[in-house]
């Protein structure tokens, strides 16, 4: 699995290392909504983020083994960004390479995998019909 979201981040890091422009300034404050925030966010570095919403809620680091280097990082926020109506994502999920976002998720949980304690349901034992 992390290997599958590795190469996935790795795959997406080009368009997330192109820089800004003079002709664009960054605005000094990272829009909330959320056609505005997935357009701009991979222009700011994780310093500028953790400086307008604090550290993440949850934090993941991939690290290279042999040198301990973090190679890539999923952070999750909670209630920071909306939608089209205004509503608040309960997570918002900023996936890194290096100190530049490649993707974003948003999510209407709170981001965390929950295993069921119920058992499948058992599927119904087939009809065996008699030689005709």
């Amino acid at each position: 699995m992390r290997a599958l979201l590795l190469s996935l981040l790795l795959a997406f890091s080009g368009a997330a290392m192109a820089g800004n422009t003079a002709e664009n300034p960054l605005p000094s404050e990272i829009p909330t909504a959320e056609k505005e925030f997935v357009s701009i966010i991979n222009q700011y570095d994780k310093a500028k983020i953790i400086e307008q919403f604090g550290e993440p809620a949850k934090r993941e680091d991939m690290k290279i083994a042999s040198s301990g280097e973090i190679i890539a990082s999923i952070w999750q926020y909670h209630f920071i960004n909306t939608d089209a109506e205004g509503t608040y994502y309960e997570t918002t999920e900023l996936d890194f390479i290096g100190d530049k976002v490649v993707m974003v998720v948003f999510m209407n949980h709170d981001g965390q995998e929950r295993i069921s304690a119920e058992p499948p349901a058992a599927m119904p034992e087939p009809e065996v019909l008699p030689p005709m």
